[in-house]
């Protein structure tokens, strides 16, 4: 009986053993090649992707570089620009800001829509499309018609969130440059 155990304990540890090291779960490295020093091999370790840094939980250390809403320029600048319009749709994993209807406060009965596309993180013309949409509606908003509209104010909204992405980016850098000075200088005068 303990043989039998011993046997099927065993065989379990093998193939364990064989399917890890063969699917390339485990990767044999040689010790010169990892630093010794944990924050060292830490940082290799994100350089590769090989790991996670969740930041500065415990009040320790720096906190990573996240590609989240508040870190997107792009991103805080359409929401800032937009500001005077409810958003139907924000979905920053998506790269994606839609706003409600909405009208210049007239008794007209048309209505604009802005929908925002993100193409790319950067700061870049090609990296946003901007698109309307126009509702035109009947004398007592029955029979709507809906359109996509190429206007002026496409490029005028582009241009502005591109300026706005691009001074929160240097207000960003400037702020963190000055806060990179202030833990030098705290660090020295330890």
């Amino acid at each position: 009986m303990k043989k039998a155990k011993f046997i099927r304990y065993f065989t379990f540890f093998l193939l364990s053993f064989f399917l890890t090291t063969s699917c390339g779960l485990y990767k044999h490295t040689d010790a010169r090649d990892n630093p010794v020093n944990t924050k060292e091999r830490a940082e290799k370790n994100l350089e590769e992707g090989k790991g996670v840094r969740f930041g500065n939980l415990m009040g320790k250390g720096q906190g990573g570089a996240f590609d989240f809403a508040s870190s997107n320029e792009m991103w805080r600048a359409s929401i800032e620009i937009l500001d005077f319009v409810s958003f139907v749709n924000a979905s920053y994993s998506g790269g994606l800001l839609i706003t409600d209807w909405f009208n210049k406060g007239s008794n007209d009965n048309t209505a604009l829509k802005i929908t925002i596309r993100f193409l790319s993180n950067e700061i870049r013309a090609d990296g946003i499309e901007v698109i309307l949409h126009e509702k035109v509606c009947g004398s007592s908003n029955t029979n709507c018609t809906i359109n996509k509209i190429e206007t002026d104010l496409n490029n005028e909204i582009k241009l502005a969130i591109l300026k706005k992405a691009a001074k929160i980016k240097t207000s960003d850098s400037k702020k963190a440059k000055a806060k990179k000075k202030k833990k030098t200088k705290v660090q020295t005068a330890d």
